[in-house]
């Protein structure tokens, strides 16, 4: 039984630059507490200058992936300030993930509801298990989930962003999968892993150069009118192709060979 001394988050680093960080609070089901919340943004932030990661897997131990912010402590702190410190604090990790320049999968072994469901729409991927379920449920205890509505409606469709948002209700894992929320769904634990393993070759096989320019586009194009998207991702991909990996990579192919990047990525 895991006691206050327990770390609040786990972390494993594998030799191609997976690295696994878990949420390790299941007594609390992982609930977002301010300790929480301090350990992630510790994590990322170190991430952020790591050049040997290159995928990052948020997973979870027991029952639920993350059931969002501590109410307990929350309740007991009733202060204005403290809660907008608070949501700033939340806020600075989810921008944090979506910052990283590498990708993010989340690993969804259970519940995730409110800040939690949160979490998983920031991730840049999500694989699950088929009996998780997804809620933005703090409407049921009148408090409308004003910032996991940020990343839940730039995941899934307005309409049915907004439905999860005004009834609290849950939706199936492969409901979520149908919205966007959810990239690949599996049948139980152990094909959760290999499914998530499977992601993450796959990533890693890739120049690490082009997946986080990519990724920043990726983002940044978003929020941008389509013909400054189109300018912006114009000039990225030009920079991308004086990269070596692209230039040996589009050589490769005209040579009908595999590229030859070696750890050089």
């Amino acid at each position: 039984m895991l006691t206050e001394d327990d770390p609040l988050l786990l972390r494993h680093d594998d030799p191609r630059g997976v690295v696994t960080v878990t949420l390790n609070r299941p007594q609390a089901f992982n609930a977002l507490s301010d300790g929480m919340l301090a350990a992630l943004q510790a994590e990322l932030d170190a991430l952020m200058n790591d050049g040997s990661a290159r995928v990052l897997v948020l997973a979870a131990s027991g029952k639920a992936f993350c059931a969002g912010h501590d109410l307990r402590e929350m309740r007991a702190q009733p202060s204005l300030d403290y809660y907008r410190g608070l949501f700033a604090r939340c806020a600075k990790v989810m921008l944090a993930i979506q910052r990283l320049p590498i990708p993010v999968i989340a690993k969804v072994q259970g519940v995730a509801t409110a800040a939690g469901c949160q979490l998983v729409a920031t991730c840049d991927l999500a694989v699950a298990v088929r009996s998780a379920r997804f809620a933005v449920s703090g409407v049921n205890l009148g408090l409308f989930c004003s910032t996991p509505a940020v990343a839940l409606s730039r995941n899934v469709g307005r309409k049915e962003a907004f439905e999860m948002l005004v009834t609290g209700e849950f939706i199936s894992a492969e409901e979520a999968q149908r919205r966007g929320l959810v990239n690949r769904l599996v049948d139980d634990a152990a094909a959760l892993d290999a499914e998530v393993e499977k992601l993450a070759a796959s990533i890693v096989s890739k120049p690490r150069i082009a997946v986080a320019l990519g990724k920043e586009l990726f983002y940044r194009q978003l929020e941008a009118g389509v013909e400054a998207a189109y300018i912006d991702a114009g000039q990225t991909m030009a920079c991308n192709m004086m990269d070596e990996a692209a230039l040996e990579g589009v050589q490769a192919f005209n040579e009908k060979r595999p590229p030859a990047w070696g750890t050089r990525r």
